[in-house]
């Protein structure tokens, strides 16, 4: 058996390992781009194989949440994709605008951007007081980084950009006050968001969700794992309700496409049907 093997032998193990004593299942990631991270984490954290890593992190509860740190992926940014917001902002938000108050999901929210970005549209649309936003994620680190509402100074001129292109209608610099290096956004916009971790893998869904968002996290799960994500989406959204995707994300030969057809053409924004059941 060459080095490889066994280091993929080693590399499951660990995995398996980390499911049967903590409950975190990353069995169903995709398995190059995992252990591309697991390998980083493992000369990171000064380990020479996968199986001398797992005695340790099946006894030490740091270090477990030292590797969910360095294997999840936690890139985002205010207004992501700013020709996505502008169609949230011009196609979802009128409809969502028709109920009293609506429930929206951010699954793997990682720091926190987009959420806050929802926020920031919501209220401009009207809909201050009238929404709760659920930004969630597995990994606890990026969440507390996400709760401080604190990004850093230097990239408020790019978000500035984003968020002009995606349609807003004030001033950026309202939301942020300069602090330092760091950008403290306005206390109100966290007054409706709950930030709580949350496994996709392995958690159950949320109640009632007009609108669920999980964008380019798909991309790092198996087949399996997409399903049950997908149904998760599909189970709490209401009929008529809205789920995006990433822009290297599709329902197309998934288990719920029938339930959903996408509002505009590659824009990865999805419409249950209003005649379909929970």
């Amino acid at each position: 058996m060459n080095r490889n093997d066994l280091d993929h032998i080693e590399m499951h193990l660990l995995l398996e390992g980390i499911y049967r004593v903590y409950g975190y299942d990353f069995r169903d990631y995709a398995e190059a781009s995992l252990r591309r991270r697991l390998s980083h984490w493992l000369a990171e954290a000064g380990f020479s194989s996968f199986s001398e890593a797992q005695f340790r992190v099946l006894r030490d509860r740091n270090l477990l949440d030292y590797l969910i740190r360095g294997i999840t992926v936690n890139v985002s940014e205010m207004f992501r994709d700013p020709l996505f917001f502008k169609s949230l902002r011009e196609e979802v938000v009128p409809v969502l605008k028709t109920y009293p108050f609506v429930k929206i999901w951010h699954a793997g929210c990682a720091t926190g951007e987009e959420a806050y970005s929802m926020a920031i549209m919501l209220n401009e649309e009207g809909m201050a007081g009238r929404y709760l936003i659920y930004a969630t994620d597995i990994n606890a680190a990026t969440l507390c980084r996400a709760q401080t509402g604190i990004f850093p100074l230097a990239e408020m001129q790019r978000y500035t950009k984003n968020y002009l292109k995606s349609g807003g209608t004030s001033s950026f610099a309202d939301y942020y006050t300069a602090r330092y290096d760091g950008a403290l956004l306005a206390p109100a916009l966290r007054e409706n968001i709950v930030f709580s971790t949350h496994n996709l893998a392995t958690d159950a869904d949320f109640s009632e969700m007009h609108l669920v968002l999980c964008r380019n996290v798909l991309i790092y799960f198996k087949l399996n794992l997409k399903d049950r994500a997908l149904n998760l989406f599909n189970c709490c959204l209401i009929p008529g309700g809205f789920l995006c995707l990433g822009s290297k994300e599709t329902l197309e030969n998934r288990e719920i496409a029938g339930h959903f057809t996408e509002t505009i053409p590659q824009s990865r924004i999805y419409r249950k049907s209003v005649a379909m059941r929970r």
